[in-house]
């Protein structure tokens, strides 16, 4: 069984940080879900390390959620590589300063989720001159865009060509409304940028209830191997938010139907190699 590396892993400690946008999700809602938690599902699945996602905090704990991982990545024993650390570059002021704090709390990358913003945001100079001051930094950001935002992803794409960029999620497909179209040619254009990578990662809570299956998300999947290869994708759970349908390890259990589908070095690509690689660990 060739061992998974998880690149989006969230955790989520009510005691530490708060996360507001739990709160109409009946599934997460006030609850917690630790490192330990995390093991209890994933053991015996093959899953030998992971990197930490940030998990979208309240931006007041934003800190403090990343000196909490931190402290978690310490001990080995967690199987915690690295983390992707949330930050802010439409901020004027106080970027480099938190960029540098977290990169030493063990950031190897970084996100700012850009559907819960204005689609501006991430056409703003400054917004971009920050993004590409991670790439001279050797470090990642991970793009997440809804559907119909790809369009806004590939222009932010050809601006910061210097950093590598991950789309998160494929990229959102809507899979329970069917529509392949316009996405396929919006994941074809953004597979033309050499610097991006996609992550196979969320897409069962986009299927249908009751729909979540392999055959489902099939077709999107075929596509995402098609246009970037096993050397440009990378894999993550999604947990806890994977918890909304069936489960972390339903798709552990997906995941593993689609790397058998594929040759060992592209499946051994596909689980860690890419992210070894793209994330530096």
């Amino acid at each position: 069984m060739i061992g998974l590396i998880d690149t989006h892993q969230h955790l989520i400690y009510p005691d530490v940080s708060a996360y507001a946008w739990t709160d109409d999700i009946p599934e997460l809602a006030g609850r917690s879900f630790t490192i330990a938690d995390y093991h209890r599902l994933t053991d015996g699945l093959g899953v030998e390390a992971s990197l930490f996602m940030e998990t979208a905090a309240d931006d007041p704990d934003i800190e403090a959620e990343t000196r909490k991982v931190a402290h978690l990545a310490s001990d080995p024993t967690n199987g915690i590589v690295g983390m992707i650390a949330s930050c802010r570059p439409e901020v004027d002021s106080g970027f480099e300063a938190w960029i540098e704090k977290a990169q030493a709390l063990g950031a190897v990358g970084f996100r700012r989720i850009l559907h819960v913003v204005a689609d501006e945001m991430s056409t703003q100079d400054a917004f971009r001159d920050n993004v590409r001051s991670l790439g001279d930094r050797d470090l990642t950001f991970d793009m997440c865009f809804l559907a119909r935002q790809l369009p806004l992803a590939a222009e932010f794409a050809a601006a910061c060509d210097n950093t590598r960029l991950v789309l998160d999620h494929c990229g959102v497909p809507d899979i329970a409304g069917g529509d392949l179209d316009p996405w396929r040619d919006d994941m074809r254009r953004m597979a033309g940028f050499e610097h991006v990578v996609c992550k196979l990662s969320g897409i069962l809570a986009y299927c249908a209830p009751g729909q979540a299956t392999y055959e489902t998300i099939k077709p999107y999947v075929d596509h995402v191997l098609e246009v970037f290869g096993p050397d440009r994708i990378v894999w993550g759970s999604d947990w806890p938010v994977v918890d909304t349908d069936q489960g972390l390890p339903h798709w552990i259990e997906v995941t593993r139907k689609i790397l058998n589908r594929v040759s060992e070095d592209e499946a051994t690509a596909i689980a860690q190699g890419t992210a070894r690689r793209v994330y530096g660990i």
